[in-house]
């Protein structure tokens, strides 16, 4: 199992290395007219000229690279052009409200994607038929347009929630809950379709199994087969769906927090992107890689624990 750890940890550090590089030289090649834009369009050029010394732009690309890696293994990320804030500061103060949705949504898809899976491929008939109708126009559906409607049904028609705006944990618990949940169930719409077809179609493959048919007719109870069983054996093709769904949540976060007004990572992506905030779009590179890495790893984990053969790839 250790093996097993280690050869996949290596792989997701030589992943977030080879998209750190790659990201800092398509980035920084092209940042040479940041420090017009900082100064202004009228500015002389020798006062360009020093503020690209004073941002260290003037210097070989290969010396940046390495200045900012070797400040970044120990924890330093720079500073931001154009505010002067700190990006690990920057970034630490936001990255808190995209991990609370983006966590939620997933639980929340878990729960009721695996639910109306079972359903779908326990009962069939007209479940399993209203279940694949309603994941169809789940995943159909943007996420921004089902952001929309909640806010005018929810927030502005029923008044149940506010509309915009982001209360924090230690502030208010029944406050933070009610600026979150819909932006919780946007991003939740099309995953809860993902997962419940990709539960249903395992636990089919699954039922026509031979061990399955020996068990039951060894007198197994249906609940017990199907939940210590059948499910146990379909998760492995779940898991791996809801890893690379929680992937999407997060980017997705970008346009869920823009239509709430949460100030999130999307809205600083956002903004360092049109400014050219070079330094803080390196940071949400890097931690974005960061939590790619750590929930792969995560999803690899629980594989080699529910299926061992696993760890033999």
């Amino acid at each position: 199992m250790l093996t097993f750890i280690l050869r996949r940890l290596a792989a997701g550090v030589l992943t977030v290395l080879t998209i750190s590089v790659l990201g800092f030289f398509l980035l920084y090649l092209g940042a040479r007219d940041t420090a017009r834009r900082i100064v202004g369009d009228t500015a002389a050029p020798e006062i360009v000229a020093r503020k690209q010394q004073e941002l260290g732009l003037d210097r070989p690309i290969v010396v940046q690279f390495f200045d900012w890696a070797g400040s970044a293994l120990r924890g330093d990320l720079g500073r931001s052009w154009f505010s002067g804030q700190p990006v690990t500061e920057a970034l630490a103060s936001r990255l808190p409200v995209t991990l609370s949705l983006t966590i939620g949504a997933i639980l929340l898809t878990a729960v009721v994607g695996t639910v109306l899976g079972v359903l779908a491929a326990t009962r069939r008939g007209w479940v399993d038929s209203s279940v694949q109708v309603g994941s169809f126009v789940g995943a159909a559906i943007p996420g921004f347009l089902v952001a929309l409607v909640l806010v005018l049904v929810f927030a502005i028609g029923l008044q149940w929630v506010p509309a915009t705006g982001y209360i924090r944990f230690t502030t208010s618990i029944t406050g933070w809950l009610s600026t979150i949940i819909l932006p919780i169930i946007a991003l939740s719409i099309g995953a809860i379709a993902s997962i419940a077809q990709q539960v249903r179609g395992s636990m089919l493959d699954a039922l026509r199994l031979d061990y399955v048919r020996t068990l039951r007719a060894r007198g197994i109870p249906n609940r017990r087969l199907i939940y210590d069983h059948v499910l146990r054996n379909s998760a492995g093709p779940a898991l791996s769906v809801l890893g690379i769904q929680f992937i999407v949540m997060f980017g997705g976060a970008v346009v869920v927090e823009q239509v709430f007004s949460l100030p999130g990572l999307g809205q600083t992506a956002v903004s360092a992107t049109i400014q050219g905030d070079i330094p803080l779009v390196m940071g949400l590179i890097v931690v974005t890689a960061l939590i790619v890495l750590l929930i792969n790893l995560a999803v690899d984990l629980i594989q080699g624990w529910l299926n061992p053969k696993v760890r033999l790839s």
